[in-house]
């Protein structure tokens, strides 16, 4: 996704008879800029009055005509836009919103509300039974009616409570609150590598040299509060728990913490229900949330647990491990191994923000590092020509941490997974391209036990079998094979293996999550950023392959 920019306009949200309509148009006379109210624009795109849609064509038809004036809207530069009651209750809308404006909520008890309502049906020059108003006790309806919509504003970047203020009042607050947050998110974005943008998400992945110290101040920023609860594995938390407990305790965050073993092994539902326990004796409640401080085993755990106790908490990643800072921290996917199969136990479930110290790395075991790479070159491999030429260009540099040149590369690869994530959720389309390698590697993984092969060790065997596997289907030229070879070798990744059963590897890979109606769902390369998925793959050419990457 593309960053997000200083921020063009000015967008009000809040309840009806917050006063968006009013204060919008004094903000635009203050700062000369263009006013447009959305609900005045759907009226003159429907030719008919807002009731009469309602009454009329009903409340979908009300929601089509409103997202399609929200989109002309924000298109504009220097533009207030007064939005109505509910639109901010479509994700769509919300990203929207958010990428093109500062987002101002408009605050009103509910009793203000109602009796502003009252007043502007009684006293209008063309008075109109308000929806709200019609029917029996409405001012408990707008109670109810605010509350269910309260968690949709608060995702504004300022609130301004109007019950007490005059409309010059409110406007002069707005204006600050817009001139604060745009300082406030320029200071924020100013390690910010991508942003995921999908349905159900929306959150930032910040990626620099030596950022960690800003951990508390992200945190507040996506509005964390509450006690932090860190899950971590005992390598990492040796290094980095002690800080990060301070960094947090700093900034006024109580701070708890779990550790697990190292390694594959501790990602189970056993080590879970452990987790669980923790959190319960700690009376961990919903506006509690957990720090994900490790590689991606850790994120994969501590985000199960997450989206699983109390029916989900909040989260956040905080990856140490190349693997995680460039794939396994962004996107959601969480879940622990079954003894049949890798990730088989899992959910979909974004965390509030993904922050990647790049030099937290220079702590990072040699294997660790090294296995790391793989899923950069994935990326390359499968999405991005120039990342990997910038790879193939930079080994020298890259393998030695070089900050500035690490830093880009990094941050590159997580904005290509940040991307495929946010237009593809759940991976029912291009997302599955991300699993380039991966099913011979968790065939890998899970035929020995998840003891022998770090994650990236296994994508790269994987990688090589998918292209030489290519190659064979005549998808890919013998060039482009070794194009790969080379850049993994040179990385310091295997290309091959020995003493693995191609039995249990098959037997493994056919009990993958990835395959569909039995017939495993091979990615495989067409060329350096072409990707192809078949499902029909003979079993003689990916025995054949198996036996060319697993030696005797």
């Amino acid at each position: 996704m593309r960053r997000r920019e200083e921020n063009k306009n000015i967008a009000l949200i809040g309840f009806s008879a917050t006063g968006k309509t009013v204060v919008a148009q004094k903000i635009a006379e203050l700062l000369n800029w263009t006013f447009i109210d959305t609900d005045d624009e759907i009226v003159k795109l429907s030719g008919k009055a807002i009731p009469e849609i309602f009454k009329q064509d009903g409340e979908d038809k009300f929601r089509r005509l409103e997202s399609q004036v929200l989109k002309q809207a924000c298109r504009q530069e220097h533009a207030v836009i007064a939005t109505g009651g509910g639109a901010i209750i479509d994700p769509k809308n919300q990203h929207l919103l958010l990428r093109t404006s500062v987002v101002v909520c408009l605050e009103a008890r509910p009793e203000i509300a109602y009796q502003r309502l009252l007043h502007d049906t009684l006293y209008s020059k063309n008075p109109v039974v308000r929806p709200l108003l019609a029917g029996d006790n409405p001012l408990e309806r707008i109670k109810q009616l605010k509350a269910k919509r309260q968690l949709y504003y608060a995702m504004a970047d300022w609130t301004v409570h109007t019950d007490n203020l005059t409309v010059d009042e409110v406007g002069r607050e707005v204006i600050r609150g817009w001139q604060l947050t745009n300082q406030g998110k320029r200071s924020a974005e100013a390690d910010l590598a991508c942003r995921v943008q999908t349905p159900t998400a929306n959150y930032p992945v910040f990626v620099g040299w030596g950022i960690l110290d800003k951990l508390a101040v992200r945190m507040k920023t996506v509005g964390l509060s509450g006690t932090a609860n860190v899950i971590s594995d005992e390598a990492v938390f040796q290094i980095y728990g002690s800080k990060v407990k301070k960094i947090l305790e700093k900034s006024g965050f109580a701070a708890n913490s779990f550790v697990v073993s190292p390694g594959e092994t501790s990602k189970n539902i056993s080590q879970a229900v452990r987790i669980y326990d923790y959190l319960i004796k700690r009376r961990t409640e919903r506006n509690d949330f957990i720090v994900a401080l490790g590689g991606g085993m850790i994120g994969d755990l501590a985000g199960f647990v997450a989206a699983t106790f109390l029916r989900g908490v909040s989260w956040l990643q905080v990856p140490t491990s190349l693997i995680a800072m460039t794939d396994a921290s962004i996107g959601g996917k969480v879940a622990v191994d079954h003894p049949k199969g890798k990730n088989l136990i899992g959910a979909f479930y974004h965390p509030r923000l993904v922050l990647a110290d790049v030099k937290t790395l220079t702590t990072l075991p040699a294997r660790e590092l090294t296995s790391g790479w793989a899923e950069v070159i994935k990326h390359g491999l499968i999405l991005d020509a120039g990342l990997l030429k910038l790879l193939e260009d930079n080994v020298t540099d890259l393998v030695k941490l070089k900050p500035d040149i690490t830093s880009k590369v990094i941050a590159r690869s997580a904005t290509i997974k940040c991307r495929v994530v946010s237009e593809d959720e759940k991976e029912t389309g291009i997302r599955t391209v991300l699993n380039y390698g991966h099913t011979v590697a968790h065939g890998l993984e899970a035929a020995t036990d998840y003891g022998r092969f770090l994650h990236g060790e296994a994508v790269a065997i994987g990688m090589m079998a998918a292209a030489r596997l290519s190659h064979r289907l005549k998808l890919l030229s013998k060039k482009i094979v070794d194009r790969q070879r080379i850049i993994l070798q040179r990385f310091g990744l295997p290309i091959d293996c020995s003493g693995v059963s191609v039995d249990d590897v098959l037997a493994a890979m056919e009990m993958d999550k990835k395959v569909r109606g039995k017939a495993i769902r091979w990615v495989l390369l067409e060329d350096i950023g072409q990707v192809i998925i078949r499902s029909n793959v003979p079993e003689k050419d990916v025995l054949t392959v198996l036996r060319e990457v697993i030696r005797p």
